[in-house]
């Protein structure tokens, strides 16, 4: 029995407590993640899923721990089974909004578009860790809980953190071709050290996330100042 915190209450759950609760009333549940916040390059890419009732792969569980083949085989059997959603927030509008913003930003269009297409409203959308809201929308009724660690707890989010995942490093490998010298098909944009260096060398590209280069910049300013002396 695992716990989870929703708002200010410290509850047990089981893994898919709300998705066997639902499918118990014959009703669904929406599940949301995000991939790419810690990112320097790229957009935030988040992903909605709503499973069939009684149903659920096997293998579906937090994206960064499943190897690319596993996630591959996940989105496939997610893509041909599940009703899914994408919202994308680009680089521009990560610099102006932060990064919490831009994830709550993303988490509601992904949840738009994929409770466009569903057949009947969600007993529960179920988020990792971001408090969402849609009262501005005509979903504002659902219940919508946020808690830590989801991926593991839902199936419903490990399914949107892999369509979420799947969807960004594709993404990501064809701006490789696009903005070479990054290194961008290894680390996905990434802050690691290949491509703070890179940035450092080549400067960033128009994909890069300006608001979060601050030191990789300065260290870039500094090296061009040195070499003036």
């Amino acid at each position: 029995m695992k716990k989870i915190q929703i708002g200010k209450q410290n509850l047990p759950i089981q893994r898919n407590f709300y998705e066997n609760s639902a499918w118990q009333k014959g009703t669904l549940v929406c599940g949301v993640d995000e991939v790419g916040r810690g990112c320097l390059a790229g957009p935030l890419v988040t992903g909605a899923v709503v499973l069939p009732q009684n149903c659920s792969y096997k293998k579906l569980k937090d994206s960064k721990v499943m190897s690319e083949k596993e996630r591959e085989l996940a989105y496939q059997w997610i893509t041909k089974n599940c009703l899914w959603g994408i919202g994308m927030v680009d680089n521009y509008a990560i610099d102006q909004h932060n990064i919490w913003q831009a994830t709550l930003i993303g988490m509601k269009k992904a949840v738009l578009h994929v409770l466009a297409v569903c057949p009947q409203k969600p007993s529960a959308i179920l988020v990792d860790a971001m408090p969402l809201k849609l009262t501005d929308t005509d979903y504002k009724t659902i219940p919508i809980f946020h808690f830590t660690k989801g991926e593991s707890k839902s199936a419903s989010i490990a399914a949107a953190s892999i369509v979420a995942k799947v969807t960004r490093d594709r993404l990501m490998q064809k701006f490789e071709s696009i903005f070479p010298g990054y290194g961008l098909a290894q680390h996905k944009g990434y802050s690691t050290r290949a491509h703070k260096a890179a940035v450092q060398t080549e400067g960033h590209s128009i994909i890069h996330r300006v608001s979060f280069l601050g030191n990789t910049l300065k260290a870039k300013r500094n090296e061009k100042q040195q070499s003036l002396f």
